[in-house]
Formats: structure tokens, sequence, C-alpha cells
């Protein structure tokens, strides 16, 4: 992956003239007529956007388009123009615009929930996206800053589980544990599942931390080598039912633990930057993706490569397989996400196009139903694997992704939402027949 440049995020208010103090005139304006104990209440009401609101019209991420001198379908259309996909293989997205077509849209998997602009996520480096995730339909973690948070979506409670602006160090002793801990950490991805919490950084710093005990478990630098930032962590279980990470990094490696013990188990070495890996299933196979238009299909037990993935025209950032261990996706800068069979893997089976940028983020349902792709801004895609893919909901706001998560049973999905005015975290969840039972999720 890139160290330098890098796109130049469009914030909302940038193109369409937004007033800075937007918020503050409508704390102002609701302070005569709203009846409330304390500023926190008021300010998630005048804020954040329920669903019932949004039915009534409001805009979900709370953008007043009639007091705006541009309509929202007007920006939107400004947005697709002015949009800078980067692009480490040149006009890559071009030649996809020219060769492929976009899967029908105008399905409705997810609905949306709730809003809140109280979480703030946030993004470091530009083509790294990882950074939201749900350990329930209730409760996500995700980067703000320099810190962890944690999101309740019942209590509203936002907490702080780990600041990485001052001192981290381990509180348990473990083989290789860097028990001087670190300071000043910059975290470039996130993984957060099976109570195992692992925070990469850009000097190939490892974090973990179990979430139900207190402190850090282990901190230790997987590389000493210049080029040594960490882009993605991939949780998973292994055949016994323990807990293992991947962590895939700029030096060209992967490297597999065990989250018991936090000893390396595996150490894989490739001709290129590792920019996400994936295993199977049932742990036999891994995705590995990086800086290289060719993906591969790895033996997870010797690191030998069984298959190359030959497709895509640039460098490809996000993997994840089905839950049926047969298929598995792609991402890539030149703005498709490839879907594999691994009976077949001459070609891929589908080639699905985003709108405006890169795939930067894939996460198939734990029934595996659906897939969902994330764009770097604007854009979320929810493919139905029942119908082979054809059919697709589109997700459609305004901001840079930072990341996008579904929760362990598929009832929620969440979105974070970088932008200096509208950050926030949005809310979907599964479409039911009646609306009352919104009441009751």
């Amino acid at each position: 992956m890139s160290i330098d440049g890098g796109e130049d995020f469009v914030y909302i208010d940038d193109v369409m003239d937004a007033d800075m103090e937007m918020d503050v005139e409508f704390l102002d304006a609701d302070r005569g007529r709203v009846d409330v104990e304390n500023e926190y209440e008021l300010l998630t009401r005048v804020t954040d956007t329920s669903s019932a609101q949004a039915r009534r019209g409001k805009d979900i991420q709370g953008i007043p388009w009639s007091r705006l001198h541009v309509t929202r379908e007007n920006y939107r259309q400004t947005r697709l123009d002015q949009y800078k996909n980067y692009e480490n293989v040149p006009t890559s997205g071009e030649r996809i615009d020219k060769e492929c077509k976009q899967m029908e849209k105008g399905a409705k998997y997810y609905e949306f929930r709730y809003n809140t602009r109280l979480v703030k996520p946030t993004i470091l480096h530009f083509q790294l996206r990882n950074l939201v995730w749900a350990t329930s339909k209730h409760d996500v973690y995700f980067m703000s800053n320099a810190s962890v948070m944690h999101w309740s979506s019942i209590s509203c409670n936002l907490s702080e589980v780990l600041d990485f602006s001052g001192h981290v160090a381990p509180v348990e002793r473990y083989p290789g544990s860097l028990m001087e801990g670190f300071s000043g950490t910059q975290i470039s991805t996130l993984a957060v599942k099976d109570r195992l919490l692992v925070a990469g950084g850009f000097q190939g710093e490892l974090t973990c931390k179990l979430l139900d005990q207190p402190g850090v478990s282990f901190c230790s630098k997987t590389t000493f080598d210049e080029n040594a930032i960490t882009n993605a962590i991939d949780i998973y279980k292994d055949a016994s039912g323990g807990v293992r990470f991947m962590a895939s990094n700029n030096d060209s490696g992967i490297r597999e633990f065990d989250a018991e013990r936090f000893q390396v188990l595996n150490h894989f070495r490739f001709p290129w930057p590792v920019n996400h890996t994936s295993i199977s299933p049932d742990g036999k196979l891994v995705a590995v993706v990086g800086d290289h238009c060719d993906g591969l299909l790895v033996d997870a037990q010797n690191g030998k490569v069984l298959s190359s993935l030959v497709g895509h025209l640039d460098y490809s950032f996000a993997s994840a397989w089905h839950p049926d261990g047969h298929t598995f996706a792609t991402g890539n800068q030149d703005k498709t996400c490839r879907v594999w069979d691994l009976r077949n893997l001459s070609s891929s089976v589908a080639v699905l196009k985003g709108n405006l940028g890169a795939v930067r983020s894939i996460r198939y349902s734990a029934d595996g139903q659906f897939m969902v792709v994330a764009e770097p801004a604007d854009f979320v895609h929810i493919y139905s694997t029942k119908a082979g893919y054809k059919k697709r909901q589109e997700l459609d706001f305004f901001g840079e992704i930072s990341g996008v998560s579904l929760s362990p049973d598929d009832e929620s999905l969440f979105v974070g939402v970088w932008d200096r005015v509208y950050a926030s975290l949005l809310q979907y969840g599964t479409r039911r027949p009646y609306g009352y039972l919104d009441s009751y999720v």
C-alpha cells in the first residue's frame, strides 16, 4: 500500500458551503421549545436522526438541504463528478467504467434505524478502512482519533476502551511481549471479535486486549522493517475452536498468532506488500491481496501458493469468505469487487462495480445471504447472494467511510462516517414486514 500521497478527502461543507456553526444555531433554536434535563439530551435530540424522523422526511444525516444553496440531487451529482479515486495503476477505474455495468439496484434488505452524530469515527490512512466492528446488534467498537471507543445503541453511551495517544503497556507477561509497551501509537487497522481486540500500528505494532479483562494483554512489533505498517487484522477460530488472528503487513509478510498465548504460529512472505488476508471457514485456505493486480489463494498450513486470482486491474485492499467455504470476494482500487469460486478460479464469477471509488471493505452476512461492499465514501452496496449478486441495495449518504460491520446475528449493519461536520455512526437493521417491530430492537 501507499506510504505517501493519497486521496484528498472532499468534505461535505467544502462543496455545499454549509455553515460550520449550523449545529449551534439548531441548538439555540430548540432551547425555547424543548424541555430537557441536560445538554446531552438536547444535543442528542438536535443532531441525531431516528427511523421515525427519517420516515417523516428528515435527512438521515441531519443535513438541512432546505437551508442550503444546493439540492441533494445536485450535490450528489457534484460528488460523483468531482470525487477522485486513488489509483496505483493509472486509468484502472476508467477501464472498468468502460467494460463493466452495475448490477440492478432497488432491493431493500436493510432499513435505516438510527444515526448518531455524538459518535465521531476517524480515519488515519486513506487506504485502510477496517475501523468499525460490531460485536452484537447493539455494541460497536471504532477508532476516534487516537482512541478505541465503544458505543452502545441501547443506552446511547459512548466510552473509551483504549487511548493510544499516551503510553500503552501490557499487564500480563507472555514470551515476545514488549513489557515496556508503546507510546503515541498511530493505529492503522483494528479488529474486534470473540472478546478479543487487536489494533495494528504504522510501525508494525500489535496491541491485544481481552474485552472482559482490565488492561492490555500483549504488545509486540511484528517487524522492524522501515516499511512496517500493519494493514489488516483477521480474527477467526481454528478447527478446535481456539481463537487466532492474522496480521497483514507492508513488509510483504503475514503472521498468524494464537490468542491464548499470543505466540506466532506461522510467518509467510510474499513478493509484494500484503494489504489484506482472510481465512476460509474451514481454516485451510487464505485469500491474500496486496500491492499487485493479482491476488493469491494460499495453503494456510505452509503458505504455498495454490492459485493466482487474475482479473483486477489495480491493487486490492479487501477480501472476505462466504460461509459456504466455496466462494470468496476481493475488493480493488479499480472500483470493483470480484467474486471467486474455488471450483473454477480461471476467472471471477461476478464483477461488481462501484459508483465513485475503490472497494475498501467487504463483509458477508453470517447466514450467507448477503455481501456488504463499502466504497471509500458515500456508498455501501448490499448484494443478494441468492440472486447471484445480480440484485443490490444501495445505501446513499455523504462522507468518507471509516468502516462497515454486520453484527454476528446479522440483525444490525453499522457504517462509520468521517467528515468535519457530519461525522457519525449510521445504523441499519434487517428489514421486517411490520414497522411496529422497530420499537423492540
